[in-house]
This record gives C-alpha cells, structure tokens and sequence, in this order.
C-alpha cells in the first residue's frame, strides 16, 4: 500500500482558498449589514441628491407661477374695478339721454333737426249744392298725417307751431280746429323732425295718406324742411 505525500505547494494552495473564501464571507456579510443599516451606495447617493435638487428647483418655481398668479389676478381685479366704473358711466348717460328724449317728447325742450312740413289747406273752389265741410279740413285728416310720421319714425311733431305731446287732444269746431284748448283756422302746417328720405316716401306712398287727402279735396304740399320746435310753455307761464 502506497502513502500520499503531501508536497508544500499544496499547503500553500490550501491556505490561499482558505483565506479566499473567508475575505468572500466577510464581504458578503459586511454588504449584508450595511444594506441592513439602511446605508447607501455613491451612485444612490447621487441619485438622490439629483432628486431632492429636482424638487427645490420645482418648489422655486412654484413660488415664482403663485406670485405671477397672484399678479395677474389683481390685475384682473383692476380691469374688473375699471369695466364697472364705465358701465355705470354709461349706465348715468343712458339715463340723462332718456331724461332728454323724454323732455324732447313732452316738449319741454327746445329741438331742432331735419325733417318734412306737410300743408294741408282747404279746397278753393266748393261747387253749388255741395256740403262744403267736404272741401274742409278736419281733425281726422291730420290724425292721419300725424299718425302716419309717427309710424315713420318721427321724433316731434307740431301743427301750426303748437308742439304735440302724449296729451294733446284736438277736435273739429266749425272752421277751425281747436288744439289743447286754442283755435288754429286752416291752413293747417305739420312740421315733424325725422329723416326726410323716410318721412316723404311715407306720405307718398301710392294708396297712402297724399291719394287719400287729394280724394278728399284737400290741397296738400309736403317739402323737406329744417324743422326748429320751440318748448311748450306751462300753463302758468
């Protein structure tokens, strides 16, 4: 039976696995403990060191939108402060331009402008045996021409200077017509302040209120005109 010799290179080979799998089993055991620990490698050190960089980057600029916000939102403020101190600018001229259309339509001002005046007059000649109140005047061919302006878009009427208001009232009376209580004799003189190149066409339609008056003998002349219309005076006055 033969021995095994053992030769030195063999020690030493023994030794070197030896001290190799040690150093392998603390490494092991070390990396163990430190992940453990809840240390961190350079390269997840850097990494969130990039991350929290990232987050205060974004909460600066955060800080810089919520000041503009802020910013824009008082300018809006002001805008919205401006727009409501014009709409009640244009709101207070509204109302003084109603004020002034409603004193111009009860004819407590003066009022000048454009317009058309409409004579109505009554017919020269009355043969024997007519009844010559058919070649008058009466109070219901001026309601027509009246009525007929105001349809038209006219904005003051007056007859024989007399200024019309919502309350004026006038009736036949014989020859003449009576107008909120004062006698006008023919020839009777409607003067209305409007656009004439939509007053005149009115009356002249075909059919319309110049054929009717004509069928009734009555004389009509209708010219455009600057129409001036002084205010009416108050019964005390």
């Amino acid at each position: 039976m033969k021995r095994l010799r053992v030769k030195g290179r063999h020690v030493v080979l023994s030794f070197v696995c030896l001290v190799l799998g040690f150093i392998i089993s603390f490494s092991y055991q070390y990396a163990k403990e430190e992940a453990e620990q809840g240390r961190i490698t350079d390269r997840q050190w850097n990494r969130e060191f990039e991350i929290r960089d990232h987050l205060n980057r974004q909460k600066e600029r955060n800080l810089e939108l919520q000041q503009d916000l802020y910013e824009k939102q008082e300018q809006i403020r002001e805008i919205e402060e401006d727009l409501a101190n014009k709409e009640k600018e244009q709101i207070y001229f509204n109302l003084v331009e109603d004020v002034e259309k409603l004193r111009m339509y009860t004819g407590e001002v003066k009022v000048k402008g454009p317009g058309v005046k409409v004579t109505l007059e009554d017919a020269s000649y009355a043969p024997s045996g007519e009844d010559v109140n058919n070649y008058l005047v009466h109070e219901s061919h001026l309601f027509k021409v009246i009525n007929e302006l105001l349809i038209s878009g006219a904005q003051a009427i007056s007859v024989n200077g007399r200024r019309l208001t919502h309350n004026t009232y006038l009736y036949c009376d014989g020859p003449v017509i009576t107008i909120d209580g004062t006698q006008y004799p023919a020839p009777f003189t409607i003067s209305a302040i409007g656009d004439p190149e939509v007053l005149i066409p009115a009356l002249n339609i075909n059919g319309g209120i110049n054929d009717q008056l004509v069928q009734d003998n009555i004389v009509v002349t209708i010219e455009r005109a600057e129409v001036v219309m002084e205010p009416i005076l108050k019964a005390d006055e």
